[in-house]
Formats: C-alpha cells, sequence, structure tokens
C-alpha cells in the first residue's frame, strides 16, 4: 500500500487541526497552509473530501474555518486515509487467469485479504491524539541537550 501525497497532507492537516483546534474557534485553511507548508489550493481539495466524509465541520464568514467533527481520539488514521485515498484498499485483476481459479483464491485468501486486514487495523489502532502524542514525543528527544 502506498499513501499518496494527498492522503499523507490530510493526516498532517487533520492532526494540526487536532492540536490547535482545541481552542474551540475555527481553523482556517490558510493558517493549517502556512503551518504546514502545503499549497492552500491543494488543502482545499483534501478539505473537500474530509468534509464529505463527516470528518470536519466548517463555518462560513470571516470568522470561518474548519473543526474536527468528532473527538481527535474518536478519528483514525484509517477514517482520513479512507476519505481520501480511494479505495483504500484496492482489489486487483486476478493473477492467473481463469484456468488456474483455485490458485486465484489461495492467493486472496492466504495474501491479500490478510494484507488488506493487516492494514485496516493498523490504521484503525492509530487515531489522531495517538499522532500529536507521538509527535510531542519526537519534540521532546530534539530538544534534549547533551553536555559533555
Amino acid at each position: 500500500m502506498k499513501i499518496s501525497a494527498k492522503g499523507r497532507y490530510g493526516l498532517a492537516a487533520m492532526a494540526f487541526l487536532a492540536r490547535i483546534g482545541q481552542a474551540n474557534s475555527p481553523t482556517t485553511i490558510l493558517t493549517i497552509s502556512e503551518n504546514l507548508g502545503i499549497s492552500k489550493i491543494y488543502l482545499e481539495q483534501v478539505f473537500s473530501l474530509l468534509k464529505h466524509a463527516r470528518l470536519v465541520t466548517s463555518s462560513k464568514g470571516s470568522q470561518g474555518g474548519y473543526h474536527l467533527a468528532r473527538a481527535a481520539q474518536e478519528i483514525t488514521a484509517w477514517d482520513v486515509l479512507a476519505a481520501i485515498e480511494l479505495p483504500l484498499t484496492e482489489k486487483a485483476g486476478p493473477a492467473t487467469g481463469d484456468a488456474q481459479e483455485d490458485l486465484e483464491q489461495a492467493l486472496a485468501s492466504c495474501v491479500y485479504d490478510p494484507l488488506d486486514a493487516a492494514i485496516r487495523k493498523s490504521l484503525q489502532g492509530v487515531n489522531l491524539c495517538a499522532i500529536l502524542e507521538e509527535a510531542d514525543r519526537q519534540k521532546s528527544k530534539e530538544n534534549i541537550m547533551y553536555f559533555i
């Protein structure tokens, strides 16, 4: 599985929104764009998909912007990527042709289906809060000073 740039940007934007959105004021795409260094136009496309999936809500006007639709601990990486990466786990065409249907079913049963299930389980096990906690751990590692 390869996560596209759009998927990676979506995850980063949602994590940023979870971090900054705790103040309960809407966050604009421009703010997200400037802080993450991602094109505003590209983020508009991403947020359109996230809104359609009901992961974010928007408010219009001069004080408008985006909020998470649910608590950060309730939104998983799977939710975000499933909204952006269509389809997230794609069924490939047969590898063996019609003459070897038993082999094709064995491949699906032993390889493809378990792989799809493992990807889904892994991504469903990571929520936005976990991403922010890891970001904080990474930041604290950078701030450690070593003295000799």
